[in-house]
């Protein structure tokens, strides 16, 4: 049964060192997103992928075009994903899971806090992968998360560290 590998990752501030390691260490890859704080090197994302990018504004991506949020199907999953600060996430995860149902989603990406989580919560599962550039968790490592979906939707997934 073929899964899909989806790469998740955020707040590279700018400094892709990092970003270019996980890149050759988990390609191939079928998807990727990053939650925010790019702060203009988007486009090293989108073409340094190889694969489709889906990338958020964080609350230091001032001057680009990127979306605030994004919404899209993949299998029988709807993904939700925001950098966080509008949901106020560091301090509670409740207003991010309370807009996630309501858009109907059950896979909810953010960043900002650059502290790993991935909670496989009854109805949904969340997720953070840190910081590839700045963590904050008690280790200090740079993190990111690795997901795989199978073709009846089953997802597994782990946070991984440079």
């Amino acid at each position: 049964m073929k899964k899909q590998k989806i790469l998740v990752v955020s707040d590279t501030h700018k400094m892709h060192v990092n970003f270019d390691l996980v890149l050759e260490k988990e390609k191939p890859f079928d998807v990727l997103f990053h939650a925010g704080d790019v702060e203009g090197r988007e486009w090293e994302i989108e073409y340094g992928s190889g694969c489709p990018s889906y990338v958020v504004a964080g609350n230091n991506d001032f001057f680009g075009q990127l979306p605030p949020e994004v919404e899209i199907k993949m299998g029988p999953h709807k993904i939700f994903m925001t950098h966080g600060h509008h949901y106020f996430v560091s301090m509670t995860l409740d207003h991010l899971k309370r807009e996630a149902r309501a858009r109907g989603a059950d896979i909810v990406i953010f960043g900002h806090t650059h502290k790993p989580c991935l909670k496989f919560e009854e109805d949904m599962i969340i997720m953070n992968p840190g910081s590839l550039t700045y963590p904050r968790q008690e280790n200090r490592l740079p993190s990111y998360i690795v997901l795989e979906m199978d073709e009846e939707g089953k997802v597994e997934g782990e946070i991984r560290y440079v």
